[in-house]
């Protein structure tokens, strides 16, 4: 598989899409939850750290082995899952 069409494949995970969902569907603030049966990707990871620092949110995602709480662009996993 070529790097175009990894980039192409990570775009559609479902945590980005659900992230994305929340933000146009939830009040401006709000606490955005997602649940996964799969665990987070790092490439997942690092850009719900990075989303909850730009617009300022609370997101909270339980994957298959933990809770992972992005706030102000950290997660309270310390990056260790």
């Amino acid at each position: 598989m070529e790097e175009e069409e990894k980039e192409k494949v990570l775009y559609k995970h479902s945590e980005k899409l659900a992230v994305v969902f929340g933000l146009l569907s939830t009040p401006k603030g709000a606490t955005i939850r997602i649940m996964k049966n799969l665990r987070v990707c790092n490439d997942c990871h690092n850009v719900m750290k990075l989303i909850s620092k730009i617009e300022n949110r609370k997101i909270v995602v339980r994957d298959r082995n933990r809770f992972h709480c992005f706030e102000g662009g950290l997660c309270s996993c310390g990056d260790y899952w």
